[in-house]
């Protein structure tokens, strides 16, 4: 049953400098991506994924992450992660002086193959050497599970499936699994069915939730995830993000949104609404496309309002 004694705090984990801009068809200078971040920054965010070391030749938006992290801060109280596939992706991460990695995974065997030409089996055993790697360089992995309540090929997915490949990635060595409802199907009772099953075996503290706002869902899921005790969620700036692999599949939540639902509830994340909205619109300036944020929306409305 849900636990509704709710967290006074809840952990962002801001994914809008890689989920959301690996998505974007215009790829972004380093200069402004670094600003983007250190604006993040600037507005409370501590957990930013601030890129990805995978092909360019797949995503092209991510090839000049090692630039990227060259211009960040060496000494912060933020940690920027990247995700690393594979060991040739690990590698990099450790010459860029990355500060968190992070692995993914699917729970799904047709997404599987789809995104990464494979089974999830064989996934998983890719990630061996990053394990050791980061062991070596005593880094920390973050592990991503997608398609946690719904696939653009198979449909619904089982909360099992969804519970052997968290537990395969939390054995290997996460210390954390996002849980990503990857094409943002997901309803608060999917939420709280997936939620039953993996709880009975994993701690929330070991859990995150990652939900995309398909259908409008997102916000009612992480109320669902927060009354089962689970404490972190990933979100982006402006609700920048997709999933290239899912057709139809829009943006993650919003950080916006989160945070000012989190305040309404008085439930402290560290981040300051009005900084994080000009962080947003500053990126969303050089997209040359509006935000899907409604908070920020409004945020920006009253504003106009105000001059």
């Amino acid at each position: 049953m849900p636990n509704n004694n709710l967290p006074g705090k809840v952990s962002i984990v801001e994914v809008g400098a890689r989920d959301g801009l690996q998505n974007e068809a215009i790829t972004l200078p380093v200069k402004v991506k670094v600003d983007f971040i250190n604006a993040l920054s600037q507005a409370g965010l501590t957990r930013i994924e601030a890129g990805s070391f995978v092909s360019p030749r797949w995503v092209p938006q991510m090839a000049d992450t090692s630039e990227v992290f060259a211009h960040l801060p060496t000494h912060s109280e933020c940690v920027y992660s990247a995700l690393t596939p594979n060991e040739k992706g690990m590698q990099s991460a450790i010459a860029a002086g990355v500060g968190e990695v992070a692995v993914f995974a699917a729970a799904s065997e047709s997404f599987s193959h789809k995104n990464i030409n494979c089974s999830i089996a064989d996934s998983l055993e890719r990630f061996a050497p990053v394990f050791t790697l980061a062991k070596q360089h005593n880094l920390r992995v973050r592990g991503y599970v997608s398609c946690v309540m719904g696939c653009p090929y198979e449909g619904a997915i089982k909360p099992d499936a969804v519970l052997r490949v968290s537990q395969a990635l939390l054995n290997m060595g996460c210390y954390e699994i996002s849980l990503g409802d990857t094409i943002g199907t997901g309803t608060p009772g999917d939420t709280h069915n997936l939620l039953a099953t993996i709880l009975k075996d994993i701690p929330p503290t070991k859990l995150a939730v990652h939900f995309h706002d398909t259908y409008g869902q997102a916000l009612a899921n992480i109320l669902v995830a927060l009354q089962h005790g689970i404490s972190v969620v990933d979100s982006a700036a402006g609700g920048l993000g997709g999933c290239p692999y899912a057709a139809g599949s829009s943006g993650n939540v919003a950080t916006e949104d989160v945070v000012y639902m989190l305040n309404g509830m008085g439930i402290s994340t560290g981040v300051n609404l009005t900084t994080l909205v000009a962080a947003s619109s500053q990126i969303f300036s050089h997209l040359n496309r509006p935000p899907t944020s409604r908070t920020m929306a409004a945020f920006l409305a009253k504003c106009n309002r105000l001059l």
